[in-house]
């Protein structure tokens, strides 16, 4: 008799948990309960008329690349959101169905076992009453052991009375269920004209145009700057390293070139990890010393400003040998105009996203900045455009996407401080801060290809991530 308790309290205990489940479960279901879902505060509301606006960035800590992009408001959008959480619900209410299904089957089987137990007993009572009469005739000993076992079985019969009511309570449950799956069904044909399937397709699709968007993507306006990564530690206080823009996924090759003047040596390394384990794979002498730290690897050829002269240098390292050379017109040179910490950096040679550039300043701009873009194969002068930002004020510039940004000074507590736009014609005055880590910058150039500023940084070669903003206009902008 103790395995039959034992067998019913598990049953009991068992109903007892799935009602206390379906009495914590089923009102966050249907949307009975109040828990919302938080939105973050930093989000800012975008105009569906202000288009696409994405936030571009070379990489993270870990050297992934990173683009987050503010879609504009879609109503189909909402609708794949409502029929996405609808399908999700319906699986839940589904289930849950299935369980208490199990459940219900399970109950059946017990219920009939305790059927068959409430009429032995009952039987077993109608008997003991009888030989209660007749007791006299039985032995003392054989009525008291009756007697005991009537005693076991009394305390069973309201647990019975109960096991019934909660096992019409299970059916309650599952007629319940059916009916809400109906109305969540209802619901999903209504909420439009799409199903699901569709919808996922749609965004499918347009995941796909965003990414080819995204590699056609290539301007946008300078937002942040973070780090830098520490690459290497070699070479004096001053110097200059790149790669270049234009070449290949797979080549990788990194150009360094030590000191400012009194040199012609350039080592190439085939990647950034033979930069920094030292392995050179080639070694080039130039016909020429060069000037300052401002040269630029574009398309194959070195670009750099000749020792004591206004003189571009075109060298290509396939051909070994110089392809072009031009005297920039009224540029300064040989510390008339450098940048703040000197080192003849009079003429700074560049490149972006849109072609060759020379920064530089001349007496007929009052020794202001004057940005030219460059012809990259006759190092002619295409177009040029006077600024009003003092040269030996600037403690380096770059060029991004058209628009040169300059810093305010080379040493700690620097920050992007100007700005000057060559599509418009106009500057701006800008305060990105950017971490100076050691304290004396002499090179800064922003490489289009991976989307990051290359700097000499106190003997130290680094990098910086770029955070730019763009805005992609849609059709019903135009």
């Amino acid at each position: 008799m103790s395995l039959s308790l034992l067998k019913l309290g598990a049953v009991l205990s068992t109903m007892a948990m799935i009602s206390n489940w379906m009495s914590q479960t089923l009102p966050s279901l249907v949307g009975l309960n109040t828990t919302r879902l938080s939105t973050p505060d930093t989000l800012t509301q975008i105009s569906p008329k202000e288009g696409w606006q994405v936030y571009s960035s070379a990489q993270d800590p870990d050297g992934r690349c990173i683009c987050t992009v503010v879609a504009p408001e879609q109503n189909l959008c909402s609708r794949d959101a409502k029929s996405r959480q609808l399908r999700q619900l319906l699986e839940k209410v589904q289930n849950m169905s299935q369980s208490i299904e199990v459940l219900n089957l399970r109950t059946q089987r017990d219920f009939q076992y305790v059927l068959k137990m409430e009429t032995q007993m009952k039987g077993l009572k109608a008997k003991f009453r009888q030989i209660e009469d007749d007791r006299k005739t039985l032995m003392t000993k054989h009525f008291q052991e009756l007697k005991e076992k009537m005693d076991e079985l009394l305390p069973l019969i309201p647990v019975l009375e109960q096991y019934k009511t909660d096992a019409k309570l299970i059916t309650q449950f599952k007629e319940e269920i059916r009916n809400l799956s109906a109305v969540l069904t209802g619901i999903q044909e209504e909420i439009g004209a799409y199903d699901y399937e569709e919808l996922h397709q749609r965004v499918l699709s347009l995941e796909t145009r965003l990414r080819d968007c995204m590699k056609k993507l290539t301007c946008g306006k300078l937002m942040k700057i973070t780090g830098p990564i520490t690459v290497k530690t070699s070479g004096t206080r001053f110097g200059a390293w790149m790669t270049d823009p234009l070449a290949s996924e797979k080549n990788n090759r990194v150009w360094y070139m030590d000191s400012y003047t009194n040199n012609k040596i350039v080592r190439e390394y085939k990647s950034i990890a033979d930069f920094v384990s030292g392995a050179e794979s080639r070694t080039y002498n130039l016909p020429f010393k060069w000037a300052g730290t401002n040269h630029v690897v574009y398309n194959g050829s070195l670009y750099f400003n000749k020792y004591q002269s206004n003189i571009i240098i075109k060298y290509s390292f396939d051909m070994g040998r110089v392809l072009a050379q031009r005297s920039l017109e009224y540029a300064g040179f040989h510390n008339v105009y450098p940048y703040t910490w000197g080192g003849f950096s009079d003429i700074d040679l560049m490149a972006d996203e849109i072609g060759l550039w020379a920064v530089y300043a001349t007496n007929q701009n009052a020794g202001n900045i004057v940005i030219s873009q460059l012809n990259q194969d006759t190092l002619e002068v295409m177009k040029s455009w006077n600024t009003g930002y003092p040269k030996r004020s600037a403690g380096e510039s770059f060029m991004i996407c058209g628009t040169l940004y300059v810093t305010n000074s080379h040493l700690t507590g620097a920050k992007v401080y100007y700005s000057y736009s060559t599509k418009t014609s106009t500057y701006e005055y800008m305060d990105i801060p950017f971490h100076n880590q050691y304290f004396h910058i002499s090179m800064l150039d922003y490489n289009a290809r991976d989307r990051a500023l290359y700097a000499w940084n106190n003997g130290h070669q680094v990098l910086f991530n770029v955070t730019l903003f763009h805005i992609i206009k849609t059709e019903d902008d135009t």
